[in-house]
């Protein structure tokens, strides 16, 4: 794929670092210019009629230019202790799931074609701590509910753990924090100690979600050096600073461990989308296989973006406040839930993404087969 400046050279995707390629950039915006400036030759009604391509469901399909497949999605699941699955108040349809039961919901997903799972703890309040030890602990609930897994699948579906320090700070911070300030190095230390827990428990994705610089690096060369050289790794590595992840805190239970904190000083700024491609550069150059994009619908231009500059495998992460509010929104009789459901997910594949983690996985798998 190739961006093309207008009065400046060709510029192919991956072959030169952004900071040459925003070197050679003119005045005018990437923003401000067309996706495609070839346009094909002047076409006029009443000879070019677009309806007729309309007319049938036969023929809309047949020159759909984007198409949602089970093959798009991850499914994000919550893991809790105890016997019985527990209700998320504020995502309506989803729970926390026991580790006894979490193989057999997985195995659903697989059976309908949904390639891999995301894995989140709800980690007992009483295990966390301001060192987020529970993070590196082997018997956690993630590394238990991936070792589950894996015994009952096998490879006939992808585990994908978040790596961060949330769900066990006793601050609800994504690392450690000294003086009132989250720090990066010994943060990016605790985060590879928890990576390479993950990968000894069977985890197939590493996925670092926690922002801090450097740390993809960091992780790549502690998994090789621990012998995990075929893990993979999907950065987070356009993570905002949202409003749209209030539910997700409540189902991992940091919403009161954080308060009236904020993230704003690791993850990005709304207002920027240049900072989004220098921050994705950086994790594919220190090693990372797969990039994403979250919040999801609010980020479109993003995910576009990332994708016509890199051409890297890109995600976008529907997150818990996009659910929520369609959930909300259908259960009030505005919007018809299966439509909007799939116009949404539509959406990110006709941006660009090449798949997209969301809690509607399921119910969307189950329209699809």
């Amino acid at each position: 794929m190739a961006v093309q400046f207008f009065g400046g050279p060709l510029i192919l995707s991956g072959r030169l670092p952004i900071t040459e390629v925003f070197a050679q950039k003119p005045a005018m915006s990437l923003r401000a210019m067309p996706t495609n400036p070839i346009r094909p030759a002047a076409r006029s009604f009443p000879s070019t009629r677009p309806r007729r391509l309309r007319r049938h469901a036969w023929s809309r399909r047949l020159v759909a230019e984007s198409t949602l497949t089970t093959a798009d999605l991850i499914w994000p699941l919550f893991v809790c202790e105890g016997d019985a699955a527990e209700p998320i108040a504020s995502m309506p349809g989803v729970v926390r799931h026991p580790i006894a039961a979490v193989a057999g919901v997985v195995a659903e997903a697989a059976k309908l074609g949904i390639p891999a799972v995301a894995l989140f703890p709800a980690t007992p309040p009483g295990l966390k701590t301001d060192e987020a030890l529970e993070a590196v602990n082997a018997e956690n609930l993630i590394n238990r509910a991936t070792r589950a897994i894996k015994a009952e699948l096998g490879d006939a579906v992808g585990v994908v753990c978040d790596v961060a320090l949330d769900p066990y700070t006793s601050h609800g911070q994504d690392g450690l924090v000294r003086g009132g300030y989250v720090v990066n190095d010994e943060s990016v230390e605790l985060l590879c100690r928890q990576a390479i827990a993950q990968a000894e428990a069977g985890c197939d994705v590493i996925a670092p979600s926690d922002m801090m610089d450097g740390r993809i690096g960091r992780i790549r060369q502690a998994l090789d050096d621990a012998g995990f050289e075929r893990v993979l790794l999907m950065a987070y590595a356009a993570k905002y600073a949202s409003a749209f992840y209030g539910p997700f805190r409540d189902a991992v239970g940091s919403t009161s461990s954080l308060g009236q904190g904020d993230k704003k000083t690791y993850q990005m700024d709304p207002a920027n989308t240049d900072e989004a491609l220098l921050e994705v550069e950086l994790d594919l150059a220190e090693g990372a296989d797969m990039v994403m994009v979250k919040p999801g619908m609010p980020y479109l231009d993003i995910v576009r973006r990332v994708k016509e500059t890199f051409a890297a495998p890109t995600f976008a992460y529907q997150v818990s406040g996009e659910y929520a509010m369609i959930l909300a929104a259908a259960e009030r009789g505005w919007i018809d839930r299966e439509r909007a459901m799939l116009e949404s997910l539509v959406a990110f594949k006709r941006a660009g993404a090449d798949g997209v983690l969301t809690y509607f996985a399921l119910d969307v798998a189950k329209l699809l087969d």
